[in-house]
């Protein structure tokens, strides 16, 4: 099982910020590399990729807030 997680670098400021939208749905089979969900910060989109691939479980739903660090799905 892979951990999808906000990535420590993906903005420089410590704010949080919001999932817009996920590009796949609870239960989508994804490859390594895909964009599965977007991010923004301070008005600026950013994209989660998957880091393996797998069966999309999603743990954080669109519209929360979230933290750099945070785990936002899995991947079995």
């Amino acid at each position: 099982m892979s951990e999808i997680k906000i990535d420590e670098d993906l903005w420089d400021e410590d704010t949080e910020g919001v999932i817009t939208a996920w590009l796949f749905d609870d239960g989508d089979s994804v490859s390594a590399g895909d964009v599965v969900a977007e991010v923004m910060v301070e008005k600026i989109q950013h994209e989660v990729e998957a880091p393996a691939g797998g069966t999309l479980s999603i743990k954080v739903a669109a519209e929360e807030a979230v933290n750099k660090g945070d785990v936002i799905g899995e991947l079995s």
